[in-house]
């Protein structure tokens, strides 16, 4: 087993820092989800406006447990002076942000 050690103050809070930042971007994700399904007009059935709230309340509810996760291996990784962990939270919300972009502008233009 590897030992402790206390990591320098400034890497602990800039975890924390990113942490919190995860969770404003995860708050987004639920208050956009909502918001597509309140008040999206994209048709007189509205999936695409559900499609949208669920993939984006979906991405909330993921990037809450990631950046959960994300912190806590980042915080061990320090204390026992390993590699930071690699992680594809960016990446999914990019993916997700581009993808919900998309299918709301397809189906404005074709409106």
């Amino acid at each position: 087993m590897t030992e402790e050690q206390e990591p320098d103050y400034r890497f602990t809070l800039a975890n924390e820092r990113t942490y919190l930042a995860y969770l404003r971007t995860s708050l987004a994700c639920y208050a956009g989800g909502l918001s597509a399904v309140q008040f999206l007009d994209l048709g007189p059935d509205r999936w695409a406006a559900k499609v949208i709230g669920v993939v984006l309340v979906t991405a909330g509810i993921v990037t809450t447990a990631g950046a959960f996760r994300r912190w806590q291996q980042n915080f061990t990784a320090m204390r026992t002076g390993g590699s930071l962990p690699v992680t594809r939270l960016p990446l999914m919300l990019a993916a997700t942000i581009g993808v919900v972009g998309l299918i709301g502008l397809l189906f404005s233009i074709w409106r």
